[in-house]
């Protein structure tokens, strides 16, 4: 690895890759993206039944473009024939696209801390440091599961650490967390023939809302409606786990309803993820709700020269949790990091004609009529 680079770029899921193509289509070169394991760790990690939610399909032809690409002219269904596809399919259309655009890539290299002194960021890994003007962190979200939300939370299994749902061979769960993980946990398991209770802070399938990142998507709603047998399912909801323990050999979840709930199998903590930012808290500042605080060009408030793109990234109402939404940030980061590095920004051009930029939140939030 080179001494200096112009960009380092952690992580490379689809939001590395993402920036890194657009760079290297910018005319950038000396730059280098640098992924803990291998591309798309993190979704090589999802259990083997998980499915995207957001569905895939080559329209591109139409102008409408794959819902989960990461890059314009390209189509994960297209690419894998899947319309939904699994984690390891995802991963694969993640290393056509890093192959497709020659991304300098350095596997198994797994950053440890990020300084910056006299406006030159130090990047110090497992296998040595590098530095580098600007730095572009994509490390996401899902390796980093929020294990501790209530006392003996320990005594469960994060839904995250679960490598395939077949392999969970109890009768019986319960699942803490309402939102797509834990249901996709609990629709799985139901198919099992498992009997699955879901506590849920908030009740999520009564909310009346357009925007899939607040409330449940057709997808989920579809496949609770065609359970093979409803009465093994039940929804406990606006009541908030408050704490696990044990009674016996069997495991009891405590909730603010002053109600317990028993089973013989380890809770699914479907609580969650902590973000990967924790791992570079020296350079970040946050808001109320735990958000990093960013410029308008996702640049971090308390340290200017790093950007965030990927999951984490929150602009006042607006959460940026799936692939269509925070992709449309790639640009607004490469864009700053261009015209700061006097690299062409022609390519532009395409990524808004491909409706690939969104650069003005206002349009954010906008209700269906119908």
């Amino acid at each position: 690895m080179s001494n200096l680079y112009d960009v380092v770029i952690v992580g490379a899921g689809p939001s590395g890759i993402g920036v890194g193509s657009l760079l290297k289509e910018m005319g950038c070169e000396n730059f280098v993206l640098l992924e803990k394991g291998q591309v798309g760790e993190s979704f090589r990690k999802w259990p083997k039944e998980m499915r995207f939610i957001t569905p895939s399909f080559p329209a591109q032809g139409f102008g409408q473009t794959d819902l989960n690409a990461i890059a314009p002219k390209t189509s994960p269904a297209y690419s894998l024939d899947e319309e939904h596809p699994t984690g390891e399919d995802y991963a694969a259309y993640l290393n056509l696209v890093a192959k497709h655009f020659e991304l300098p890539i350095e596997e198994n290299t797994e950053v440890v801390s990020v300084l910056k002194e006299d406006g030159t960021f130090t990047i110090k890994t497992k296998e040595g440091e590098l530095h580098s003007k600007y730095v572009v962190w994509s490390g996401g979200e899902y390796q980093y599961p929020n294990r501790n939300p209530f006392p003996g939370a320990n005594l469960g299994i994060h839904s995250s650490d679960v490598t395939a749902w077949k392999e969970m061979n109890g009768h019986e769960y319960i699942i803490i967390g309402g939102y797509e993980s834990g249901l996709d946990a609990a629709y799985h398991l139901c198919n099992q023939g498992a009997d699955v209770k879901v506590i849920a802070r908030t009740n999520t399938w009564e909310l009346d809302h357009s925007d899939p990142s607040v409330s449940l998507t057709p997808y989920t709603y579809n496949r609770l409606r065609n359970l093979p047998d409803s009465s093994k399912f039940q929804l406990i909801g606006n009541a908030s786990a408050t704490e696990v323990s044990m009674s016996g050999d069997q495991y009891v979840v405590h909730t603010d309803q002053s109600t317990l709930y028993k089973s013989a199998n380890p809770p699914i903590i479907a609580t969650g993820f902590s973000g990967s930012t924790k791992l570079i808290r020296n350079l970040v500042s946050y808001g109320q709700h735990g958000e990093v605080l960013l410029t308008e060009d996702d640049e971090f408030r308390k340290t200017p020269g790093i950007y965030l793109a990927g999951p984490e990234m929150r602009h006042g109402s607006h959460i940026f949790c799936y692939i269509y939404k925070f992709r449309q940030r790639y640009a607004v980061v490469a864009a700053s990091i261009a015209k700061k590095l006097g690299l062409n920004q022609e390519i532009l051009d395409l990524y808004r004609q491909e409706n690939f930029i969104l650069d003005d939140l206002s349009m954010c939030g906008e209700r269906c009529q119908c």
